[in-house]
């Protein structure tokens, strides 16, 4: 087993790809763990093995494997509620065509939702297709309490918002009292966790019956692209109009007059045909971590751990840009507080040029930019990038 708080060694392909950039990106392109390389093969010599025959593997080992494991660290009391697809936007849209017919839906979002949400809720409200009620994101201090109280209001056909925001690091804190705020059975409840799955503790358990979560393999799952998931609370949105053949697997159940069944489970949101290497690769990541005993809370324990290194290093740089004072999102509570820092200044793309040049990834959305942690780096990492940041006062 890795040494504990160092698991650099289980990247050596990312990190022997390009071995002078240090990845501090890992909220946007999370290096893979080497255990993947294998997967990605298996997945190869699955297919020219079987051939069609490989969905019984993919559904019948794979898929089975991934539930299990994602149900764990979420503390999901059945994995079958669990569905898959290539991204998340294919489950917002299913979530959307369960939507009431005979009026225009009424959805609440925040205004820091990631691009997924924003831009598809926003075209089809140009259409008058749906209303959007949304809740402004800032100031963050207050942002529970206000969309709470947005939620207890009633009137929403989807309630749609973010575990942690995607520009900010900041988070909604208790999803259980945001569940809880809903007043309607008839109101789906959806929190995207793409930010929040592996990166900060996650207990559903208690709201396992009543939230949708979304989440995938690209951030700090660390499997890659092409296998995102959505737990699907056991009643809710029961026939999506958006509707793939794998749907139909499993039992089915259809209403009188209707001849299309679906699945009780999860599989109920399924689509159709789809590349199953994600979920292979997936699979490996999380017996992986459950070799080295990493879950959420030491992952996020690491990567505060190198965010305060970082913090503390760029006191000494005092580069304006680069100041607590521009920090978006103080890290002071760090159970409130994605596995990220963002910092607000207009230069933010200059930026993230000028440190790509010095070998440092990092992104940047408009004037933020987005500096990621995992357990892909190290604190010597930290320290590398520090020493190359100085040349940035030059």
């Amino acid at each position: 087993m890795t040494e504990a708080g160092d698991w650099t060694g289980a990247f050596a392909r990312f990190r022997g790809a390009a071995p002078d950039r240090i990845n501090l990106a890992a909220h946007s392109h999370h290096d893979w763990p080497d255990v993947t390389y294998q997967a990605q093969e298996t997945a190869w010599a699955d297919a020219a093995r079987l051939a069609g025959d490989k969905w019984d593997v993919v559904f019948g080992e794979v898929i089975p494997a991934v539930q299990a494991g994602i149900a764990r660290h979420l503390r999901l009391p059945d994995p079958t509620t669990i569905a898959f697809a290539p991204n998340t936007h294919e489950f917002l849209r299913r979530l959307l065509s369960c939507l009431p017919k005979d009026r225009v839906p009424r959805i609440l979002t925040t205004s820091a939702e990631f691009h997924t949400a924003r831009r598809q809720l926003g075209r089809l409200a140009e259409d008058g297709l749906i209303e959007i009620d949304e809740v402004p994101a800032e100031p963050f201090a207050t942002l529970a309490e206000r969309l709470r109280t947005a939620i207890a209001a009633g009137g929403h056909d989807l309630i749609y918002v973010s575990q942690v925001l995607f520009n900010s690091g900041a988070t909604l804190g208790d999803l259980a009292a945001l569940a809880d705020a809903v007043p309607s059975r008839e109101t789906l409840f959806a929190i995207d966790g793409y930010h929040g799955y592996l990166a900060l503790p996650t207990d559903l358990s208690g709201i396992a019956n009543r939230a949708f979560y979304i989440a995938g393999g690209y951030k700090y799952a660390m499997a890659g692209e092409g296998c995102c998931f959505m737990h699907c609370p056991p009643g809710f949105g029961p026939r999506p109009r958006d509707t793939g053949w794998f749907a139909a697997f499993g039992a089915l159940a259809a209403p009188p007059g209707s001849s299309i069944g679906y699945s009780a489970d999860g599989g109920r949101f399924m689509g159709a045909t789809f590349d199953p290497s994600g979920l292979y690769r997936m699979r490996a990541v999380l017996e992986w971590m459950a070799t080295e005993n990493l879950d959420a809370f030491s992952i996020h324990g690491h990567a505060v751990a190198l965010m305060q290194r970082f913090l503390a290093g760029l006191d000494g740089l005092q580069l304006a840009e680069l100041s607590r004072d521009s920090l978006i999102t103080p890290l002071q509570d760090i159970a409130a507080h994605g596995n990220f820092l963002a910092f607000r200044t207009p230069a933010a793309g200059a930026l993230e040029a000028s440190l790509a040049k010095l070998g440092i990834a990092t992104d940047h959305r408009g004037d933020i930019l987005r500096f990621g942690f995992g357990v892909a780096l190290a604190e010597g990492d930290i320290d590398i990038a520090l020493e190359r940041i100085k040349l940035l006062r030059a």
